[in-house]
């Protein structure tokens, strides 16, 4: 077991403010897991008849239990009307902590009638983080992290396992995109799926995902949109202030995790080419668990200068660049980027920095970091 304290930090810190937290995720992301070091918790497996039962009379369950304890919801999107639940044990029983988890955001299914605004927290459980492998792996490198990936299972094996990167695809179309959005085009759906996987970081080109999977553009939307509801695509838009020589619209789409890219890719090891744009998926794990998906984005203009991640808090826009090694920093796109958004920090996020520093390059001063000090920064 994999024990993951910066998570269970961020659930008693949301429950703080709020009685329910949604901990989102992709299967077998280790949501369960999560929840059984939760000391104390009652749990209830909501795929289990006699445990939706138990729910049939939410009220009377709810006053059963201890009113400062927690009740975990595993999988609560298979009752009949989750939000029903959820509603009544923030309204009526504002003490007790409740944790719900599901493989979506929680809007992605018609069974819940309530958005349950002003009530909860959304908490969504990223793969393991590089951090993370630092803190409970003395031995991981960072190669067996991006090709392995970063589910738990995967992670903790010596060596990536074909069979369970197609068994989870299957997974994930059967139990989460068939279920929740009714999906019938399996073999389409999955071509598509398999298309962006292998060409994650790159951007979005509706027309040329229709040509090559043989789906209609309208299809192609719709499917990406269910990929990213149900957490498996995370679209990263692009950041402009009005510029004509900006890029306005397409997106860059990242896959959830960097072993089912490599898996796509046919990667046996991780080759020199491709270990910088998997580097990119860490980070933008790492920002988006620390910093939210509310303003992030990144920043090209048409001459094809670009900073990978960007931040915008108003008008302040930190600036982030991922290097495998910071010695290779080229600095003309963040130069240019800053001629045009001068408020705000840059950043070089590398693996091998344990310790931040500072320098000044091209008249600007440069924070090199590891991932953890993004994790640690309040971005507010």
């Amino acid at each position: 077991m994999i024990k993951r304290p910066y998570w269970l930090s961020l659930i008693h810190a949301a429950w703080s403010k709020r009685p329910l937290v949604w901990l989102s995720g992709v299967r077998r992301v280790g949501k369960t897991t999560l929840t059984k070091m939760l000391a104390g918790a009652v749990c209830l497996n909501c795929d289990l008849p006699s445990d939706e039962r138990r729910l049939e009379d939410p009220e009377h369950f709810l006053s059963s239990l201890p009113q400062d304890g927690i009740l975990i919801l595993d999988e609560i999107h298979r009752l009949k009307d989750p939000s029903r639940v959820m509603k009544i044990a923030a309204d009526v029983f504002p003490r007790l902590h409740v944790l719900a988890t599901g493989s979506s955001t929680l809007a992605a299914t018609g069974k819940f009638r309530d958005s349950l605004t002003g009530r909860k927290t959304v908490v969504n459980l990223t793969p393991v983080l590089w951090t993370e492998c630092a803190d409970g792996f003395s031995t991981m490198d960072l190669d067996r992290r991006l090709l392995n990936g970063g589910l738990p299972e995967q992670l903790l094996a010596e060596k990536p396992d074909h069979a369970f990167f197609s068994e989870w695809l299957d997974g994930f179309y059967a139990r989460d995109i068939q279920e929740l959005f009714g999906i019938r085009e399996r073999t389409g759906f999955l071509n598509l799926l398999r298309l962006m996987l292998r060409q994650s970081g790159g951007t979005v080109d509706y027309s040329a995902l229709s040509r090559e999977c043989d789906l209609s553009r309208p299809t192609v939307k719709a499917h990406l949109e269910a990929m990213s509801v149900a957490c498996a695509l995370f679209a990263l838009p692009p950041f402009h202030g009005g510029g004509r020589r900006e890029q306005l619209k397409r997106p860059k789409v990242y896959a959830f995790d960097t072993g089912f890219v490599s898996f796509v890719r046919g990667s046996s090891e991780i080759r020199d080419t491709d270990r910088g744009l998997l580097w990119e998926h860490l980070v933008l794990d790492a920002l988006r668990t620390s910093a939210g998906e509310h303003g992030l984005g990144y920043w090209r203009d048409k001459s094809g200068r670009e900073v990978d991640f960007v931040l915008s808090r108003g008008r302040k826009v930190e600036a982030f660049e991922c290097k495998i090694n910071p010695d290779r920093l080229e600095t003309e796109s963040l130069r240019v980027f800053r001629g045009f958004y001068p408020d705000g920090d840059n950043f070089v996020v590398s693996p091998g920095t344990v310790k931040p520093y500072v320098r000044t390059l091209d008249g600007m001063t440069v924070h090199f970091v590891g991932c953890r000090e993004l994790l640690e920064k309040s971005w507010n």
